[in-house]
């Protein structure tokens, strides 16, 4: 039996990068999965490539309106919804004095209340059907200070928290709700940080590389398999020990 045999999955950002992994995953695990996006043809073309136990929807994580859209939709298609990665992100550098006040609201509406608003979408069908899974993904950035990202930094410090409140809140009910810290992986993201210079940041690294989208995808999977059965309210990291 697959790990992920018979469970819905809905996976934000899902069109490339380390949501991209995670959809691949997911399939070839045994789930239904939902890439939501805003970059249709991507998205669509990922979902194509993934056959007919994947689908796209456009979605932008901000807009409550697309949740309620999203999860009413799944739930009536599938009956359930049993995982929801929170992976959607942006990043922008920018210290305290340098960062806009547009430039703050963007990173927080994106990369904040976007998993707010995925959690309290998905947690009443999680809740009612006494399981559930939730993965957001946060950074090594909201694990230690990230000067040059104030914004991003914040965001993804409060990820951590939101993550660990919901933990509690949910865990009655059976839904589990963890966050995972990524740190340097080969994404478009990283292309936006390395300016150019991925040996200088390489050479951060102990483990003496970048990770990949696939290794961070399969901690996503252990988190949303029952083989984490007993994983709720914590942070799992992959970066390669850069932070250690």
């Amino acid at each position: 039996m697959n790990r992920l045999d018979g469970k819905v999955a809905v996976i934000t950002g899902g069109a490339r990068g380390n949501g991209g992994a995670a959809a691949d995953l997911f399939v070839e695990a045994g789930a239904t999965v939902i890439i939501a996006d805003v970059l249709d043809d991507v998205g669509s073309a990922a979902a194509e490539r993934l056959g007919e136990n994947c689908c796209f929807e456009h979605h932008d994580v901000t807009s409550e309106a697309d949740w309620s859209t999203l999860v009413a939709g799944t739930v009536e298609r599938h009956s359930k919804i049993d995982v929801l990665v929170n992976n959607a992100g942006i990043f922008q550098y920018g210290g305290v004095l340098d960062t806009s006040l547009d430039d703050w609201h963007r990173m927080m509406a994106v990369n904040q209340t976007g998993v707010f608003l995925g959690m309290q979408a998905v947690a009443p069908s999680m809740r009612d059907s006494g399981s559930g899974s939730i993965v957001n993904v946060s950074s090594i950035a909201g694990l230690k200070s990230a000067a040059i990202a104030h914004a991003y930094a914040a965001t993804k410090w409060a990820v951590r928290g939101m993550s660990r409140s919901a933990a509690v809140e949910l865990a009655p009910f059976g839904v589990r709700v963890n966050s995972i810290h990524p740190g340097l992986i080969d994404t478009p993201m990283l292309n936006e940080f390395a300016r150019g210079d991925r040996e200088r940041l390489q050479q951060q690294i102990p483990l003496g590389r970048v990770g990949t989208p696939e290794e961070v995808g399969r901690l996503v999977l252990f988190l949303a398999s029952d083989d984490s059965s007993y994983c709720t309210g914590h942070e799992f990291v992959a970066d390669g020990a850069m932070i250690s």
